[in-house]
């Protein structure tokens, strides 16, 4: 029998080791996000309706539009259609440790469809941050959005910045109440919220 106390011996010694790894890595996934920015900048989206050929980037067709829309300005002929601001609201934070700041504004293309336009946006930064829409209005909540209903636009870009999301087809974000959402998926914590106005 050893007379080794219990954290000197090589096992236990092991198991600290493996079971630490994981908890530094979940630790380093829950936390860093309050401590590091992730920045973006979008162009406004000009070529968000566009069909993007094979052999093109997206950067490839803005850059193409924007010449032809030069083009056209030196031929005297009328430009396209611009984009229709439909609404627009101001971000807020959801609590004193979720803030956020910025305006949330929905935009009608040529092509009729709809982007979700985020402009000098900053939101406290935390782990699979979402960009959900619902038709509720007031203080949102986990509860009331499971109850209300909501649309997925995808994945936060980045907690400052600004961001384009394209609406799905069948919501009109212009017409009627709509709250925009920036929600920790992991842990249903809502973060910020905008409610935007038809």
């Amino acid at each position: 029998m050893t007379d080794q106390p219990l954290w000197k011996r090589t096992p236990v010694r092991i198991a600290a080791v493996v079971l630490a790894i994981p908890a530094l890595a979940l630790a380093w996934w829950l936390g860093s996000p309050l401590f590091i920015d992730n920045t973006v900048d979008d162009a406004f989206p000009l070529s968000a309706a566009a069909e993007i050929p094979d052999d093109m980037t997206q950067e490839d067709v803005e850059k193409e539009m924007e010449e032809a829309a030069v083009e056209v300005v030196e031929a005297e002929e009328p430009m396209p259609a611009e984009p229709a601001l439909l609404s627009s609201a101001t971000f807020a934070g959801a609590d004193a440790v979720h803030e956020g700041s910025g305006t949330a504004s929905v935009y009608e293309l040529a092509d009729g469809s709809q982007v979700l336009r985020f402009e000098e946006f900053d939101v406290t930064n935390g782990p699979a941050l979402r960009v959900i829409v619902t038709p509720s209005t007031g203080e949102i909540s986990r509860d009331q959005l499971q109850n209300d209903g909501y649309e997925y636009l995808g994945e936060l870009k980045g907690n400052v910045g600004n961001q384009n999301y394209d609406v799905p087809e069948g919501i009109d974000l212009g017409s009627g109440e709509y709250t925009v959402v920036i929600y920790c998926e992991p842990f249903h914590v809502v973060f910020a919220t905008a409610v935007l106005s038809g």
